[in-house]
């Protein structure tokens, strides 16, 4: 009986050391990755001179000091110092390091601070905010560096290893797997940034994200979070776009991109439908700028480019960064949907300008002829000759009330403008009503409405009526 129970306790214990073995074997071990690229990952801290309005120091009334503080202290501007702290990476054995722009933003003074504790000053090469990347350089030389990979050769679900300083704490690693790529963040339109679950906090901006192979694969660039901490939301702007960036920065000391003077939006489904494509996929054209090198190409407005230079356009976040990549004076051709049918034109891209601030325009209400469209569930009118040269349009329908079900949640506004129905330019409300009848019920409508500045498609599904 004895050796009965002792068999089975050993067998026992004999599983539960191989289970234990096996899964040990199925976690990854990040000791040698860390060993041997941590003494690349650098702690920077910025130093930035703030001048302040002057003030009346603490001092009791009794003071000798008291009435000449009191007089003089509010004409005396006051220097005070604003430090913060980040991370970054070596990337050749000469001293270049990669960041943050956000990093070394405004900064006075900055300091490289190396895993074997030496420290440096450095200076800016170049910084370029729309992607958030710097390049940054120190005076020295035998350096380690990193070795940089392919971040489209990255699977979701793989790991991925942060190595920074959060809050001060140097060269702390994290790990996490790929949530997703080529994400697209409001305002940053340049960069298809990878989504991680890696703890990220204030303080690993500009450090590295590794593959497992050891390689550089992004810059850890932004957390989402309503604590200030990590939620398991970081993205990371992928390496081969921070390297073409410090690639322009180290020649020039800035960056140039191209453009084309369109204004894009998604393309839905009930888009789609409308424009007769079988998928969703591309940028739909909603304005183009006169003049403009999509303009002297012949791009018109409902236009939906599907390629741009041979590169497939799947969402319309693809096309900014797609054509700000692309040198300017170089001939391309694009691809587009027309009317129904594929149609390929040559664009000349031209040279992006500083961003400009474009000033608001108030449309007023108020035509006299007035008709609601019953299939859209829309009250509008003509525009005068005076609202037209207001709001700079040639023709077009000023909705004067939002009533069916439809239109309400399509979001159309009352002030809205209806410029076109597809790639028809709007003049009156006896054209507007021909068109809609000749469309079947149940099919989407393709509005293109301008709201203040800007103009887009919105999809309508007509009734039955």
């Amino acid at each position: 009986m004895f050796s009965r129970v002792s068999a089975l306790l050993f067998g026992l214990l004999a599983s539960l050391i191989f289970s234990a073995a096996t899964y040990a074997k199925e976690l990854p071990d990040f000791t040698e990755l860390v060993e041997k690229q941590g003494p690349a990952v650098v702690n920077i801290s910025t130093t930035q001179i703030v001048r302040t309005e002057g003030g009346m120091p603490n001092l009791p009334e009794g003071d000798p000091f008291y009435e000449f503080f009191k007089r003089y202290a509010p004409q005396m501007p006051r220097e005070q110092e604003s430090q913060s702290l980040g991370s970054g990476f070596i990337i050749s054995a000469d001293g270049y390091i990669l960041t943050n722009a956000h990093v070394v933003d405004h900064a006075d003074k900055i300091t490289v601070r190396l895993t074997d504790k030496r420290e440096f000053s450095a200076k800016v090469i170049g910084a370029d905010k729309r992607t958030d990347v710097a390049l940054i350089k120190i005076d020295a030389s035998g350096l380690p560096k990193v070795t940089v990979g392919d971040p489209n050769k990255m699977k979701v679900g793989e790991w991925v290893v942060a190595i920074g300083s959060p809050f001060g704490f140097d060269s702390s690693v994290t790990a996490g797997i790929v949530s997703a790529k080529g994400r697209s963040l409001p305002q940053d339109n340049f960069v298809p940034f990878i989504q991680t679950d890696v703890a990220i906090n204030p303080g690993n901006s500009g450090g590295p994200l590794f593959n497992m192979s050891g390689e550089v694969v992004g810059i850890n660039s932004q957390i989402y979070t309503r604590s200030g901490g990590s939620m398991g939301l970081s993205f990371a702007i992928p390496i081969d776009v921070a390297t073409q960036v410090a690639d322009q920065l180290r020649s020039t000391g800035k960056v140039t991109r191209g453009r084309i003077g369109v204004t894009i939006q998604e393309l839905t489904s009930e888009l789609a439908e409308s424009f007769g494509l079988a998928k969703p996929n591309g940028a739909l054209i909603s304005s183009v700028e006169k003049g403009a090198a999509a303009d002297k190409a012949g791009i018109e407005v409902s236009d939906v480019i599907l390629k741009f230079d041979g590169k497939a356009v799947n969402s319309s976040s693809d096309l900014p960064r797609i054509v700000a990549a692309t040198k300017p004076g170089s001939s391309v051709v694009v691809e587009l949907w027309r009317k129904g049918a594929l149609k390929k034109v040559n664009v000349v891209i031209a040279k992006m300008q500083d961003e400009k601030v474009v000033a608001q325009s108030s449309s007023k209400n108020g035509g006299e002829a007035s008709e609601t469209i019953s299939r859209l569930g829309l009250a509008v009118s003509e525009l005068t000759p005076e609202q037209m040269q207001e709001i700079e349009v040639a023709g077009g329908l000023l909705i004067q009330d939002v009533k069916g079900s439809a239109a309400r949640a399509s979001g159309l506004q009352r002030g809205d403008v209806i410029l076109a129905i597809g790639n028809v330019s709007i003049r009156s409300l006896k054209q507007f009503s021909q068109i809609l009848k000749q469309v079947p019920p149940h099919r989407n409508v393709a509005l293109l409405v301008k709201r203040e500045d800007a103009a887009s498609y919105i999809a309508i599904r007509l009734d039955e009526k």
